[in-house]
Parts: C-alpha cells; sequence; structure tokens
C-alpha cells in the first residue's frame, strides 16, 4: 500500500516538474499552454477534470497494486502451554500492532481468614508499587517509556494483573509486570499510604447504594467463605507482614495463569519461562467451601429513598448452560434509571422498565442484576423507591420475578435479550485487555479456554420454556433480601419470602 502510494505520487511530481521547467524557458504562448497543464493537474486534485491525468479507474502503468484483503480473515488459534511447575501460559495472536498481556491468579477474598481480612482488596491497590528490584519512581517512568497501560482488579475468587502496550516491548512489558506481581516489596509507607487511601474509599462506599447492596446479599446470602466482604473492613488492621504471607500462600504456579493477546506464543514463552518456572509447585489448595443460605440484611440511615435488592441462588459457571441463562434472563428483565443517560428510549424495551418505571414514577431506579461465581451465582433486582412507596415497589419486583416463572414472555422478548446478550459477548471481546482476561479466568475457571461460538450456540438453543423452568426453579431456593436509607417501610423477610414457596 505504501509503495503503491509512493510510486503514484513519484509520477505525479514527475509530471509538475515537467512543466514547471517547461514554463521557466519557453515564449509566451507556451507559458500559457503550461499553466493550463499545471491547472488541469490541480483541478485533478480537487476532484475536476484533466486531460493530462488519465481517470481513476485506468491503473497506472507501472503501479502494482497490493493483493485485495481477503472477504473473511479466520482468528488465530489459542496455543497453550503447561510449564514443569503447573503454570500455564496462554496466547492468542492478532494482527493489532498492541499486546495486553495478564497474570491471572486463582485467589480472591474467598482465601482471607479473619487474620488477613481484606488482603485482596489492599492487594489490588498495591498493584505496580515498588518491588525488590524497582522503585516505585522508577517502576513508573519504565511503563511510561513503553507507552503502556496498568491495571489490576481483584473480585471474589481471582485476581488480575494487566499491561498494555505496544508489540515491540513485549519483553519489558512481561519483566515488569512479573517482577510487580512476585517481588512486591510492600514498604511499610507505601502500605501505610493505601491503607489511608482505602479507609477513605470505605468510608465513601454508602454513597453507592447499589455497590453497598450487593455487597450486602452477599454477607447476607452465603456461609462461608463467599460471605467474606470484597471490600476491607473499616476497622482494617493490615501490614506488609501480612501482605507478604498472604501472597506467599496463594502466589503459587498451579493457581497462576499468564494469558496474552496480540503476542506470538514461542516469542512470549522465551521471555516468560526463565521468570516463572522457579516458582515453586505447590499442589492446589482446594476451594474454600460455601453454602447459600439466604437471609435478611437493612441498615437504617433515613433520607429520602429507599434501596432494596431481592435474589436468589443460580448456578455458576461450571454449569454452564444454566449460568448463560441467567446472563440472558438479566437481559431480559433489563431495567435501568428513571432518566434513561444513554439516550432516548435506551434500555425501555425491557420489562422492568415497561411493568415498573413507565407506570409508577415513585420508583426512581429498577435493575436485574447477577454474580456468577465458579459452583455458584446470585440472580436479583436492585430497586430505589420514595420511602412510602417501599412496600409495594418491592412488591412489583417479587410479581415480576413470578410473572418470569410463569411464562409472561413472548418470542420477540427473548430474541432481543439474546441478541443484546451476543453482541455485548463480541463487543467486549474487540477489546485487547479483555480477550487476554477472557483467556486467564476461563482457563482458571475451566483448565482451557471454550471458543465464543460454543458461548454463542449456547445462546441461540435458548428457548422460553428454558427461562420459564430455570426461573421456576430458582425461586424455590430460599431469599435473600436486602434494603438500605430508609427502611422503616419495607415488609418483612416472611412476607415478601412466603409468595415464592
Amino acid at each position: 500500500m505504501y509503495r503503491t502510494a509512493a510510486s503514484r505520487a513519484k509520477a505525479l511530481k514527475g509530471i509538475l516538474n515537467h512543466n514547471l521547467r517547461a514554463s521557466r524557458y519557453a515564449s509566451s504562448s507556451a507559458v500559457a499552454a503550461s499553466s493550463s497543464s499545471t491547472s488541469g493537474f490541480f483541478s485533478w486534485l480537487t476532484g475536476g477534470s484533466s486531460s493530462s491525468l488519465p481517470p481513476m479507474d485506468i491503473p497506472l502503468a507501472g503501479v502494482s497494486l497490493p493483493p485485495p484483503l481477503a472477504d473473511h480473515v479466520a482468528p488465530e488459534k489459542l496455543k497453550t502451554t503447561t510449564l514443569s511447575n503447573g503454570l500455564k501460559i496462554a496466547t492468542e495472536m492478532s494482527s493489532n500492532p498492541a499486546a495486553s498481556i495478564g497474570l491471572y491468579v486463582d485467589c480472591g477474598s474467598i482465601y482471607e481468614t479473619p487474620y488477613s481480612r481484606g488482603a485482596t482488596h489492599l492487594l489490588e491497590r498495591m498493584a505496580f508499587k515498588s518491588t525488590l528490584n524497582r522503585s516505585h519512581f522508577r517502576l513508573v517512568r519504565e511503563i511510561e517509556a513503553m507507552g503502556g497501560n496498568t491495571s489490576a482488579s481483584a473480585s471474589r475468587e481471582q485476581m488480575g494483573y494487566t499491561i498494555d502496550a505496544l508489540k515491540t516491548y513485549v519483553p519489558e512489558m512481561v519483566e515488569v509486570l512479573i517482577d510487580s506481581v512476585r517481588n512486591p516489596a510492600f514498604l511499610d509507607w507505601e502500605v501505610n499510604e493505601e491503607l489511608r487511601k482505602m479507609k477513605v474509599e470505605i468510608g465513601e462506599f454508602e454513597k453507592n447504594p447499589m455497590g453497598f447492596l450487593l455487597e450486602a446479599v452477599h454477607s447476607a446470602g452465603y456461609s462461608g467463605a463467599l460471605a467474606n466482604p470484597l471490600y476491607a473492613p473499616e476497622s482494617i488492621a493490615l501490614t506488609g507482614d501480612v501482605l507478604e504471607e498472604f501472597v506467599s500462600e496463594n502466589y503459587t504456579a498451579a493457581r497462576m495463569v499468564l494469558a496474552a493477546s496480540g503476542v506470538d506464543h514461542e516469542e512470549l514463552l522465551k521471555v516468560v519461562e526463565p521468570l516463572l518456572s522457579d516458582l515453586p509447585n505447590v499442589t492446589r489448595a482446594a476451594e474454600p467451601k460455601s453454602q447459600y443460605v439466604g437471609g435478611d440484611f437493612r441498615k437504617h440511615t433515613g433520607g429520602e429513598a429507599t434501596h432494596f435488592a431481592l435474589a436468589f441462588e443460580v448456578p455458576g459457571w461450571n454449569n454452564e448452560k444454566e449460568a448463560i441463562i441467567a446472563t440472558v434472563l438479566q437481559m431480559l428483565m433489563g431495567g435501568g434509571g428513571s432518566f434513561s443517560a444513554g439516550g432516548p428510549g435506551k434500555g425501555m424495551h425491557s420489562s422492568l422498565y415497561l411493568n415498573i418505571l413507565n407506570k409508577y414514577p415513585e420508583v426512581q431506579s429498577c435493575t436485574a442484576f447477577s454474580s456468577v461465581f465458579n459452583n455458584t451465582g446470585l440472580f436479583g433486582i436492585y430497586g430505589c423507591t420514595s420511602p412510602g412507596f417501599a412496600s409495594e415497589g418491592i412488591q412489583l419486583v417479587a410479581a415480576e420475578i413470578e410473572n418470569v416463572a410463569g411464562g409472561y414472555f413472548d418470542q420477540k422478548h427473548l430474541d432481543r435479550a439474546k441478541a443484546a446478550t451476543k453482541s455485548a459477548i463480541l463487543m467486549n471481546l474487540e477489546s485487547r485487555m479483555i480477550a487476554a482476561e477472557d483467556i486467564g479466568r476461563q482457563i482458571l475457571t475451566y483448565g482451557e479456554r471454550k471458543s465464543v461460538d460454543q458461548f454463542l450456540n449456547t445462546v441461540d438453543e435458548l428457548t422460553l420454556q428454558d427461562i420459564a423452568d430455570f426461573t421456576s426453579k430458582v425461586i424455590t431456593k430460599p431469599l435473600t433480601m436486602a434494603s438500605f436509607g430508609e427502611v422503616l417501610n419495607v415488609p418483612s423477610y416472611d412476607s415478601v419470602s412466603k409468595r415464592f414457596h
């Protein structure tokens, strides 16, 4: 392409130079002829016609065109290597000039003990700080020199560290990433600084009612590891020594996956193997047990709104079809705020909009949510109403869940939800960082990465009966209910629960 453009420019430059040289030495009549030719060139540039240049649909002599792009470019196959210590390396090549590399660890808040409560939250904030080999200043300068971006995320079951930059910096990206995860220094002043920021963050957490209630339904609904809070408690008392002990116990080779999008597998393997092959080969510990029990959480803070959530247990990703049904059901019920922030009509075709938000102005927000883990999960609906409408609002939400179990939806609704689910999956996977994260987290969950076509086909095969049967089974489980704000008018747990049993 570049060679073609250069050849064309050279030919045009020759025409222009020839005309200019002729005008320098010719008579007045010749100069007029030259001026006419030159104006023809500029006329051609601006879209006019010129007798001295061929039309655009005639190939230029001596110019070879590059081959056209194929109508369909097959994606590169995933390549996976397992090191002798059990650590997995997985890559997916792409034509993108940039690359994303992530190190994912089978370690989250479910592995915390009362002694290390809040460790994963603090580790997320301590990512890419000082290491045993680099100061924080040097680390930042090296990442800036690459033009890179870094991020870290903590969840209940997994931790993720990623770096994104141009492919030419792959060796440097890998070295910085692995050094940050394997060799954190946990300097006292850095830990104390992040603890101070965390306490501010925790103090402001209640300003996000939906996030607060999502945490509440986990602590109320589960007994065991999944009841551990994702956010550190207000009385957090962590030190660098506690973090170091937590990392040494949980960041072992068998529980790690290094995943990359846009990187050649053999090239990455040459860089990674010397840096990670010495990690200890420790037998993978059993995942801490959790049991869904249901329950009720209430926090009265007063105010002009009542926030609530109703949730039930759903199967985890190890039951792939039912986990996907929960995802489609979330799209099907939809919802959102009373103000459509994404533009007029955004999401207003969903049942929670049509049946609740559009009919009852007292309801300020109503949206479906799901939180799916390896072996279990939660599906529910969050709502926000005026205090005087709280009881009726909760009953309306309960009625919507019952309607789904009774086969309320028609095929048009289901087709729309399935299309929305598939488009969300495909659009997310267009991002390099999300693609790398998808590789790493799937391998941690399944031991392999399942193809996107497999998920899309499962979505396509879902029927209205699948949705109704799934919901009917789900609402037989104990109800989890949480409320926050002005909760004096929230109905009792038993009065809501008996609607489903």
